[in-house]
């Protein structure tokens, strides 16, 4: 027999598996809703400098139209309000508003709710109680939750937070507590049992390290409907007071003048459509690249 014959087939090496923000940012639509999230918080954070007038400055300009239509202004390129303040220095304003909202709820509601839901899963004499809890929170929906909440506190920013905070803990819980389950299930948490290892060393180095992943990708789907949320209370008047600037509450302002000013309403639900829906996107990509049940 030829040597041929008799030589085994080489073993081939499996091919490198490139980290998670490079097959990231190999998804278009992933890189260019991160693109447009990145430039929507810079322009937030930089308001001050960016924001060509005052936005609470009245004018004797009331209510004119974008830069690019018949009777439009370069000096105001979004136009006015009915005020005849500058549009686009008061979205700047309100667009940093509306995220802070969003980031504050998703960080202080989703803090919680994962906590909870992973103690439940971690201590199953808690787990009862813990999921009690969350079908109680589960039942108050958040705009009801807001009326109830601006009733007993007043009108303003706080009741939007406490609504959207308290409406997030029991999604978060649930989702936390399904993951959770899971890993305890695994292996290596019956051999750091057996090990003795303590309590609190199994929650953070095995328990916690393992869920944040999937806990992270939630919180970016609901960072999204957080917004949508958080502007449809200011809306139906429940949010900011007058004259802040907050997106869903300029949107409210200018549909009483759709007809013949559509542009206040329209611009800042227009940049609600879109923040949601690069958060969105972005979430889903991150989704597909962090979950390791959804990789090949």
């Amino acid at each position: 027999m030829t040597d041929a014959a008799t030589a085994t087939p080489a073993m081939t090496a499996p091919p490198q598996r490139l980290p998670w923000w490079r097959r990231l940012l190999r998804d278009r639509a992933a890189l260019m809703a991160l693109v447009v999230l990145v430039l929507i918080f810079a322009a937030a954070a930089l308001a001050p400098w960016l924001a060509p007038y005052d936005p609470y400055a009245s004018s004797r300009k009331v209510m004119l139209p974008p830069a690019w239509a018949a009777r439009g202004s370069m000096d105001f390129l979004l136009g006015t309000d009915p005020q005849g303040r500058d549009i686009l220095s008061r979205l700047l304003y309100g667009t940093r508003l509306t995220l802070l909202i969003g980031l504050s709820s998703i960080l202080v509601g989703g803090l919680l709710g994962s906590f909870l839901g992973l103690l439940a899963a971690f201590y199953a004499r808690l787990d009862p109680w813990i999921m009690r809890l969350s079908d109680v929170l589960l039942s108050l929906p958040a705009i009801l939750l807001g009326l109830a909440l601006v009733a007993a506190l007043g009108q303003g920013i706080m009741p939007v937070v406490l609504a959207l905070v308290v409406s997030t803990i029991p999604d978060c819980a649930r989702i936390a507590r399904g993951i959770a389950m899971g890993i305890m299930k695994q292996e290596f948490i019956e051999a750091g049992r057996a090990l003795g290892l303590p309590d609190r060393q199994l929650f953070t180095r095995y328990l916690l390290r393992n869920a944040i992943s999937s806990i992270l990708i939630f919180l970016s789907l609901r960072f999204g409907q957080l917004i949508l949320i958080a502007a449809s209370l200011s809306f139906l008047g429940l949010g900011a007071r007058p004259p802040v600037a907050e997106l869903g509450m300029m949107a409210a302002q200018g549909r009483d003048f759709f007809l013949f000013a559509p542009h206040i309403a329209v611009i800042p639900s227009v940049l609600i459509l879109i923040i949601v829906l690069a958060a969105n996107i972005a979430g889903d990509a991150l989704r597909d690249v962090l979950d390791p049940r959804l990789q090949t």
